[in-house]
C-alpha cells in the first residue's frame, strides 16, 4: 500500500517501526500534492523546504532515542484562518494577500510541540463565509470525487487535501457546518469540538462566539489523535475552558453498551435529497443492528436556526471585520492616487472637511477593493441588524431565540445520548450552481448551525454514496464536552462499514 493510503495512525505506527522515515513519508504527500493539486486546488501554499526539514529533525529525534510527540513526523495541513509566525495568512482574502502575523496561533503551536510537519496551507472561502469554497478571493477548490463539485466550505481545501490522500490530517475550522459539510462532501471525518474544548487564539475572527476550531481525517480514530493534540486550555483565550483533556483515542475503543441515539424527524422532510434520506435511514438501522435504541425526539426551535445564526453571525462579522479600514494592516486602495487627491485639496485651502472625506474615501475604496461580494453582504447585513432602532428587533431576539435553541438541546440530551441525522440536505453540488443564490446556499446549513448556536460538538462522518459516486455525511451530535463518547460511537460504526476506507480513486 502507498504510503499517502495509510491513515496517520498507521503511519505514525510505521515511523516507530522503522518501516520509513519521516523525509520519505512527506516527501510522498508532496508528490502527491505535485500530481493532483494542480486539478483540486486544496492548497494557497505548500511549503516543502521548510516540511522536509521537520522531516529531517523529526528523524533525528527517532534515531537519537529523544522524546516524540503524539504527531511526530506525519504531515498535516493548515486552514489559512490561523496565524503562523512568519507565513502569509490570507483568509483566502485580497484583504490579507499579505499578512505576515508575528506570533503562531495556539492550536499551531502546539501541532508543532506534536512534531507535526505543517506541509502547507489550505484553500477556504474568503473570511470562512461560505458553503463551497466559491467566495474564496485567491482561488477555487475541487471536489476531489468529481471536479466539476464543490468540496463545501468554507474549510474545503482541508477536506479535499485530505480526501485526495495529499494529507492524513487538517486543521479546519467551524462557524455554522464548515468543518462538518465539507467533511460530508468529501467523502472524511470532521468534529466541531465543544465551544471552549480548542483555544482560538491566533484564529481570525468571523464570528467570535461561534467560531470553532477543530480536526479533519479520514478516519474517527485519526480524528481522535487530532484532537488530543490541540484540545485544552490556553489562558490567551477567556473563551476557553479550563478542563482536563481525555484520552480520546483509548476512549473510542470503549464498548458502547445502552447507546441511545435520537432521531429528529424533522430533518427528514422537505428539502432532503432522497439518496441522502436512504443512506442516513440505512445508518441508523446499522446502530439499531448494533443493539442501540433509537427514539424520536423534538427541537421545537431547530426551525429558527438558519435565521438566528445568520443574524448573529453577520453582526459579529460586521464588528470583527471592522479592523480592516486600509490604515493599520492589510489591503490599502491605491495610495499615491489618494494622497496626490489629498494633496491637490489642501492646495486648494478647502478646509479639514475635505481631508477627512479623502480619508473616509480612502477607508470605503480600501474596503470595497480587498472584500469580496460574500463577505460585504455579510458585513452590510450586520452593520443594519446592529443599527439604532433595529437592534432590538434583530439581533437581540436572535439571541433569546439562541437561548431556546440551546434549552431544546439540553431538554433532549436528558432523553438520548447522541443525535443522529444527516449532515447537509445533499451531496456535493455542482461548482456554480448556488454561488449567485445566497439562501440557497445558506440552507446548506440546516442541519449544522444549531451546534455552533449551541456550542455543542457535531461529528460528520462517511455513512454511503449517491447513485452518482458522490459521498453523503452523517451527523452525530453530543452534550457539551462529550467528545469522547461521540467518537466512541462514531469509531464504532466504522467499525462496522467501509464507508471511510473508500478512496476518490484519482488517476
Amino acid at each position: 500500500m502507498s504510503l499517502v493510503e495509510l491513515s496517520a495512525a498507521r503511519q505514525r505506527d510505521g515511523l516507530d517501526g522503522g518501516a520509513f522515515t519521516a523525509r520519505e513519508l512527506t516527501q510522498a504527500h508532496l508528490e502527491r500534492i505535485d500530481r493532483h493539486d494542480g486539478s483540486i486546488g486544496a492548497f494557497l501554499q505548500v511549503h516543502r523546504d521548510a516540511a522536509l526539514a521537520a522531516a529531517d529533525e523529526s528523524d533525528r529525534r527517532r534515531a537519537a532515542g529523544l522524546p516524540l510527540g503524539p504527531l511526530d513526523g506525519i504531515p498535516i495541513a493548515v486552514k489559512d484562518v490561523l496565524c503562523a509566525e512568519g507565513e502569509r495568512t490570507t483568509c483566502s482574502s485580497r484583504m490579507l494577500e499579505h499578512f505576515r502575523p508575528p506570533y503562531d496561533a495556539t492550536v499551531v503551536a502546539s501541532l508543532k510541540r506534536a512534531g507535526a510537519i505543517l506541509i502547507g496551507r489550505t484553500n477556504m472561502d474568503e473570511f470562512a463565509m461560505g458553503g463551497s469554497t466559491e467566495n474564496a478571493g485567491l482561488g477555487v477548490t475541487c471536489n476531489p470525487w468529481a471536479q466539476d463539485r464543490v468540496p463545501g466550505g468554507s474549510s474545503g481545501g482541508s477536506a479535499a487535501a485530505v480526501s485526495a490522500r495529499m494529507v492524513p490530517l487538517a486543521i479546519g475550522t467551524d462557524t455554522g457546518g464548515s468543518i462538518r459539510q465539507p467533511a460530508a462532501f468529501c467523502g472524511i471525518a470532521g468534529l466541531k469540538p465543544t465551544y471552549g474544548r480548542v483555544s482560538r487564539f491566533g484564529l481570525i475572527a468571523f464570528a467570535s462566539s461561534l467560531d470553532q476550531v477543530g480536526p479533519m481525517a479520514r478516519s474517527v480514530e485519526d480524528v481522535a489523535l487530532l484532537l488530543q493534540a490541540i484540545a485544552g486550555a490556553d489562558r490567551r483565550d477567556a473563551t476557553c475552558a479550563a478542563r482536563e483533556v481525555p484520552a480520546y483515542r483509548e476512549a473510542i475503543r470503549q464498548p458502547c453498551a445502552g447507546l441511545t441515539l435520537g432521531v429528529v424527524r424533522d430533518h427528514f422532510g422537505a428539502g432532503l435529497d432522497a439518496e441522502v434520506d436512504t443512506a442516513v435511514g440505512q445508518a441508523i438501522a446499522t446502530f439499531r443492528a448494533l443493539g442501540a435504541e433509537v427514539r424520536d425526539i423534538s427541537l421545537p426551535h431547530g426551525k429558527y436556526a438558519i435565521a438566528t445564526y445568520y443574524l448573529i453571525a453577520s453582526c459579529e462579522a460586521s464588528s470583527n471585520l471592522a479592523r480592516y479600514d486600509g490604515v493599520h494592516f492589510g489591503y490599502r486602495a491605491d495610495e499615491p492616487s489618494l494622497m496626490k487627491e489629498l494633496a491637490e485639496q489642501r492646495g486648494r485651502a478647502t478646509g479639514q472637511d475635505d481631508d477627512e472625506t479623502v480619508l473616509v474615501r480612502m477607508y470605503r475604496r480600501s474596503r470595497a477593493e480587498g472584500f469580496g461580494a460574500e463577505v460585504k453582504r455579510r458585513i452590510m447585513l450586520g452593520t443594519y441588524a446592529l443599527s439604532a432602532g433595529y437592534y432590538d428587533a434583530y439581533y437581540l431576539k436572535a439571541m433569546k431565540v439562541r437561548r431556546l435553541i440551546h434549552d431544546d438541546f439540553v431538554a433532549a440530551f436528558r432523553e438520548v445520548e447522541l443525535i443522529v441525522g444527516p449532515t447537509s440536505p445533499t451531496a456535493a453540488f455542482r461548482l456554480g450552481e448556488k454561488i449567485r443564490d445566497p439562501l440557497a446556499m445558506y440552507l446548506g446549513d440546516l442541519y449544522t448551525v444549531s451546534a455552533n448556536l449551541a456550542g455543542i460538538p457535531g461529528l460528520s462522518i462517511p455513512c454511503g454514496f449517491t447513485g452518482r459516486g458522490l459521498p453523503i455525511g452523517l451527523q452525530l451530535q453530543a452534550p457539551a464536552f462529550a467528545e469522547s463518547r461521540l467518537l466512541q460511537v462514531a469509531h464504532l460504526f466504522q467499525q462496522h462499514t467501509d464507508w471511510h476506507t473508500r478512496s476518490p480513486g484519482l488517476s
